[in-house]
């Protein structure tokens, strides 16, 4: 009989992430590749070569995008999250000299904080008012990108609870954790050299409690094992050009096509989930 990719039911309490084997066809709980797992692959290889080239960005292309498939956002969400710390502790094993702990610690708190409402909200039975959300956060986030306004300096440490507080609200809802952390390194004027440092500074330790916070919420399915085992090859490649674009794209210029492309997707999440 053929072989097909399987990931059996979860058993014994313990997560099925960690169940992935090959089965012959008809036995155990298979699930072939068809034009949904292509379009979550193509997602995902795409959403990394940002994250490669500019240290952040993935979740914010990949959750809109994946929304749209049928894998929705209970899938969505935690298959993120894995990928986005695999691409955070690849870029912090280069950078993690050039930290600024004081800043990313406070974050983390204020992160703790904000999860249990992040998946309160993610695990209720309003999932298009969390797709309006995640539009309206990422068309936000992009135009103040795109526009950069002039704002103040913020001198104030403990500031950086709030920002964490509402981080730790989006990350484990939407991984859209960026948003306020990248407005946060803005108004406290970290150095370009540091910047994407301090950011991969926050987001793995970040993303390494949302992952738990998924896993004690019930979101390990086996569709999110079978996702995550099949993208990781996209994956790697995708991070190998990624890092070598870094050094070769003016990033200013790719940066601001980028964040048009992303008002585009939010706006169409946005469209799609109102009025379709």
């Amino acid at each position: 009989m053929p072989c097909r990719f399987a990931v059996p039911i979860q058993e014994n309490g313990v997560p099925a992430l960690i169940f992935f084997t090959a089965v012959d066809q008809g036995k155990g709980s298979s699930m072939p590749i068809d034009s949904t797992t292509i379009a979550v692959l193509a997602v995902l290889f795409v959403s990394t070569l940002v994250r490669a080239v500019f240290g952040f960005g993935n979740a914010l292309i990949a959750m809109p995008l994946l929304a749209m498939t049928a894998i929705g956002m209970k899938t969505a969400t935690p298959l993120v999250a894995l990928i986005a710390a695999i691409l955070a502790l690849a870029i912090l094993v280069k950078d993690w000299r050039i930290i600024d702990f004081k800043s990313t610690w406070r974050l983390l708190i204020g992160t703790l904080a904000g999860m249990p409402l992040g998946l309160l909200l993610l695990k209720g039975p309003h999932e298009n008012t969390g797709k309006i959300i995640l539009a309206l956060i990422i068309m936000g986030f992009s135009l103040y990108s795109l526009f950069r306004p002039k704002l103040f300096f913020l001198k104030r440490e403990w500031a950086s609870y709030p920002f964490g507080f509402l981080a730790g609200i989006l990350g484990s809802a939407y991984n859209s954790n960026g948003p306020p952390v990248v407005i946060y390194g803005t108004l406290r004027k970290w150095p370009p050299y540091s910047f994407r440092a301090n950011l991969q500074g926050y987001f793995f330790p970040a993303n390494l409690i949302i992952i738990v916070s998924h896993g004690l919420g019930g979101l390990w399915t086996p569709a999110v094992g079978w996702y995550f085992f099949l993208s990781l090859p996209a994956v790697l490649l995708s991070m190998w050009i990624g890092n070598r674009l870094n050094r070769m794209i003016p990033q200013g210029h790719f940066d601001r096509y980028i964040h048009i492309i992303l008002i585009m997707v939010g706006a169409l999440l946005f469209i799609r989930t109102v009025w379709i």
